[in-house]
């Protein structure tokens, strides 16, 4: 796990504040703001020299690394564009232009001097969650497997000078916030990068207990194919009965609020390798298959980021974890299945074995009597094709369950669109010899899993998350973290904060 650490205090003069690196944010055609007035007094004018020469201009994105003072090393400035549409954009572009412009260099620590981007309160706290959210993710790189990993930025240390901007106090909170957040985001990408002959049910299991050691108010249950068996859990067992591989329900309980406050459940869909069962994928990009439990994953990061926070709420994570494989046991088209609802369901397809381990997780959520549960789900391709790699497709029960998701997943820009939950779409996995189909045929494809995931949760507030297009990418290979950012965004308003 990356480490670093951020400091938050008021710098009485910026010109003699020892730091390996004097981070300056600089706008176009707009007078020094008073740090970098006093830094380039001290490096006798080599601020406006750059200036001068055209060297530097102050354009959004654009990086320039000076020789520094005997306290300040070196002097980074930062393009920021016009002062006057400088937004959250522009602060996600400053935060990825900190990265790289540090990417290579020696220095280990250094300091921003925050007022020179002249935020108000609210525009500053959310510019320094996102800005210690972003290190922290970019820095991650995946190392179990490789014995020369690619090399990440070797800053450890950023103190940010608060005067003039906001109280460090504040600060303080705004970086804790974005630091758990993107320990999350690099929590999920390293299990949906890990291969699936390590990441497998059992590893999934031990995980979720080795996280909990890591805090008194998370406690850890599994649930064995044993126990799912009595529990009548045929759909999820239908899917790991081809594989060697045990499935495993991982049950997180994080009891952070009130005692009898109802929890916010989510629930992580954890199929650690999908070769497609018995209706056998394509061997063109199969190995991408170790991607199929990102749900699960950012169910990891989630609870991760909500245990540092401390967070004052009760919060479940149920992660469904099996391996799809097709032995001789494994289950066939034209089966049909009971799940735990007591509902049956015809497995018309072995690859569409996402929402068959889901509905017997959604059906056990009830027991914990929950505010909401979601879903997190790599569950369809026609997501991708709707929606493609920026957008996670959203469905819910409930409009005002979308729009807190929706409202969560814009403040935290990692965003989800709202799809159809129409009772038309229904009809499409009716089945002649079950309760229901596992796919709906042709056409509107994410709209029918969710339909049928919808059959499972309606004694509830729910949402789905189609992740199949934002959990991983294949140029370059990985994944993405997503969306731990949305679901911590989402519970932090819940807990009022």
């Amino acid at each position: 796990m990356t480490a670093m650490t951020f400091i938050a205090r008021d710098v009485a003069d910026a010109a003699t504040a020892a730091s390996q690196c004097a981070i300056l944010p600089l706008f176009q055609n707009t007078k020094l703001a008073s740090a970098a007035l006093k830094i380039d007094k001290a490096t006798s004018g080599s601020i406006t020299a750059a200036l001068a020469l055209g060297d530097f201009s102050g354009k959004r994105g654009e990086s320039l690394i000076l020789p520094g003072t005997d306290a300040a090393k070196r002097v980074l400035l930062i393009g920021c564009g016009d002062a006057k549409t400088f937004d959250r954009e522009g602060a996600r572009k400053f935060s990825q232009t900190v990265y790289q412009a540090l990417l290579g260099k020696q220095a280990s620590e250094a300091m921003l001097h925050l007022a020179g981007l002249g935020l108000k309160e609210n525009a500053a706290k959310w510019m320094l969650a996102y800005l210690a959210r972003y290190l922290i993710a970019a820095s991650y790189r995946y190392t179990e497997t490789i014995s020369k990993p690619k090399a990440a930025i070797k800053l450890t240390r950023l103190v940010i000078n608060t005067k003039g901007a906001i109280k460090p106090r504040l600060a303080s909170n705004a970086l804790s916030e974005g630091k758990a957040i993107g320990r999350g985001i690099a929590e999920a990408a390293n299990l949906g990068n890990l291969p699936g002959n390590i990441c497998t049910p059992s590893y999934l299991a031990g995980h979720a207990r080795k996280l909990a050691r890591s805090s008194g108010k998370l406690s850890v249950s599994i649930v064995d194919e044993k126990q799912m068996r009595a529990l009548g859990m045929g759909a999820l067992l239908s899917v790991s009965t081809g594989s060697e591989q045990p499935a495993k329900l991982i049950v997180m309980n994080y009891k952070g609020g009130k005692a009898a406050a109802k929890p916010q459940v989510l629930v992580g869909k954890g199929i650690t390798f999908d070769s497609g069962g018995i209706s056998l994928k394509p061997g063109a990009k199969m190995d991408e298959m170790k991607f199929d439990m990102g749900g699960a994953a950012s169910v990891f990061g989630t609870m991760r980021a909500i245990t540092e926070l401390a967070l004052p709420l009760n919060v479940v994570g149920i992660v469904a974890a099996a391996e799809n494989m097709p032995d001789g046991s494994a289950t066939k088209p034209g089966d049909v299945v009971t799940s735990m609802s007591g509902k049956t369901i015809e497995v018309l397809n072995t690859d569409a074995e996402g929402r068959l381990v889901l509905c017997d997780a959604l059906t056990y959520a009830a027991r914990f009597k929950p505010a909401a549960v979601i879903d997190i789900a790599t569950l369809t391709g026609a997501c991708v094709v709707a929606l493609g790699s920026h957008a996670t497709g959203l469905f819910a029960n409930e409009d005002a369950l979308a729009d807190q998701l929706l409202a969560a997943g814009t403040d935290s820009h990692d965003r989800a669109w709202r799809m159809p939950l129409w009772d038309d779409y229904q009809a499409q996995i009716k089945s002649n010899f079950a309760d229901l189909a596992n796919i709906g045929g042709a056409g509107g494809g994410s709209i029918t899993a969710a339909c049928f995931l919808s059959c499972f949760a309606s004694d509830y507030r729910w949402a789905h998350l189609d992740i199949a297009g934002s959990g991983w990418n294949s140029a370059p290979k990985g994944a993405t973290g997503r969306p731990v950012a949305l679901l911590t965004r989402y519970l932090l308003d819940r807990a009022g904060l």
